[in-house]
């Protein structure tokens, strides 16, 4: 019954060939468009019950301030743990550094909470935010361990001048933190470090005759220490250091309260020579592409992916940068662009080896590409799939994509192989396809079921990397019900319409033969 149903269906899908090709054009052209509506990130949001957070203070800070900072965290994780939200807290003080904490919030199992981790996690980080003295980022780890992933949307501007730079991003990350794609941005540029700017009078040394070697090798002694040798024992080299005895420099007037001695032996203060500015400074200075940079750090409001957060950046930094500053992406964003960038290049390169491939297999150009023909197609049914599940174009629904490929390029070849040897038996084009599709019918619905049917365990999945395994299920379920629909019609079309521009194999083997007969009796002579 169905083998007859699919004949007449046929019959009238070659019947109407150009309308059929004409349908799946416009097919197609539609899903191109539909592509501008998917989202782009490198992995879906994951519930992989797992919170770390990380921790700065102040510069300066001790790690008795510290472990103050990380208890207060603590008390706050307490609370989500009464209502059995939190199972195990883990906090680690001077990671790094002295002013640095981190930790670890293990959440519990998905059937033992009510709120996902995302909402978890956005109430944490507004609940840190009302905590003084203390920077704290949430973090959510991804499946794939990339670095940066989890951090939400980081990049960095990049320029000539920081303090040039500091005050663009402040203020893009002010008004980053007032778009609703956004719970929040910050910079990561804090002149919070204190240090003292010793600038000498230069002149002022040359006529009192002191060196200036003098005054930099005093201040580095008071200060920390100064090198007198090296003493070789053995093999071992000892370094011998001068440190100054006394009261400590607690201060600057301590250091400038230092005296010189002069080129006539007489002493003056250390004052008369420098002057002596306390100041704050960054505690680290970034550099992205060799240029100079301040980092921004912008977490996503629930819903958003990061080609949308992306999206929303630049608009509202091109607003505020000067012609001399750039943006630089970083963390996952930027693995996001570089990918982006050469998916398609890799998809092009991927069907031309295929393309070769097949027709090394069939000694005919023609006929692998009537197996390609469907391909494209099929692709823009998974992207139908994509948009109608609400799903984005991530790493697992490229998966699914390069699967959907295989599948339908297999299917392909059952039709293409069996109407080809239909034509050595001498059938005519439209004989050959019309049998060899019904014949094939069988394989290629049962290809389509086992896979689909496979792929139904995904799309119900719960728990760690779910979000994962949806992703790549209904694109396979999606793409492929779609794509079966294109490989039962489509690829006898295009076999019909294209298959007349090459000989059966048979013919060529024939033409050789005969051409080798007629050769054999003038090599004799």
């Amino acid at each position: 019954w169905l083998a007859a149903r699919y004949s007449h269906a046929l019959d009238l899908a070659i019947l109407w060939r150009y309308q059929v090709v004409i349908a799946s054009l416009a097919f197609a052209a539609a899903a191109w468009l539909a592509l501008v509506l998917v989202q782009r990130e490198i992995t879906p949001t994951e519930d992989r019950g797992l919170l770390l957070v990380r921790l700065t203070t102040q510069q300066g800070s001790n790690l008795t301030y510290n472990a103050a900072k990380v208890a207060a965290v603590e008390r706050l994780l307490g609370e989500l743990k009464e209502k059995g939200e939190v199972t195990g807290v883990l906090a680690m003080i001077g990671r790094g550094a002295t002013n640095r904490a981190f930790v670890v919030a293990t959440l519990a199992p998905w059937s033992a909470r009510k709120r996902s981790q995302q909402q978890i996690q956005a109430e944490l980080t507004e609940r840190l935010a009302r905590i003084p003295g203390l920077s704290a980022t949430v973090l959510a780890p991804n499946s794939l361990g990339i670095r940066g992933g989890g951090q939400g949307l980081r990049f960095a501007i990049a320029g000539r001048d920081y303090a040039k730079l500091a005050d663009a991003a402040t203020v893009i990350a002010g008004r980053l933190s007032e778009a609703p794609e956004f719970r929040g941005a910050r910079t990561d540029f804090d002149t919070t470090q204190p240090q003292l700017s010793v600038r000498i009078n230069r002149e002022a040394a040359t006529k009192l005759g002191v060196p200036i070697e003098a005054i930099t090798s005093l201040i580095s002694t008071m200060v920390d220490y100064g090198k007198a040798a090296d003493l070789f024992i053995g093999d071992d080299i000892v370094e011998i250091q001068v440190k100054a005895g006394g009261r400590p420099i607690n201060d600057p007037s301590d250091l400038a309260n230092l005296f010189v001695k002069t080129s006539d032996g007489s002493f003056v203060t250390l004052s008369a020579l420098v002057s002596i500015k306390e100041i704050a400074i960054a505690p680290t200075l970034a550099r992205e592409d060799r240029r100079r940079a301040v980092p921004v750090t912008a977490a996503l409001a629930d819903g958003v992916v990061l080609s949308e957060a992306i999206a929303a950046m630049r608009r509202i930094a091109g607003k505020v940068l000067a012609p001399d500053m750039s943006i630089v992406l970083l963390g996952e964003a930027r693995t996001l662009s570089e990918t982006s960038k050469s998916t398609g290049l890799v998809f092009g390169i991927a069907l031309l080896i295929v393309l070769l491939v097949l027709a090394a297999q069939f000694e005919s150009v023609v006929s692998a590409l009537v197996i390609l023909s469907t391909v494209p197609f099929g692709l823009a049914a998974a992207i139908f799939a994509i948009v109608a599940t609400g799903g984005t174009l991530n790493v697992y629904s490229q998966i699914g994509l390069v699967l959907l490929v295989g599948v339908m390029a297999k299917n392909g070849i059952l039709i293409v192989e069996f109407a080809n040897q239909l034509r050595d038996e001498g059938r005519t084009v439209d004989e050959a396809i019309r049998e060899a599709a019904t014949v094939r019918l069988r394989p290629v619905m049962m290809t389509m079921a086992s896979t689909v049917l496979g792929a139904l365990p995904l799309v119900f999945a719960t728990g760690a990397g779910a979000e994962a395994r949806l992703a790549l299920g209904w694109v396979i379920i999606g793409g492929l019900g779609f794509a079966t629909v294109f490989t039962l019609f489509l690829t006898p079309v295009a076999f019909h319409l294209l298959a007349p521009l090459s000989k059966p194999r048979a013919d060529e083997a024939r033409r050789l033969l005969d051409e080798m007969d007629a050769a054999t009796p003038s090599s004799l002579q």
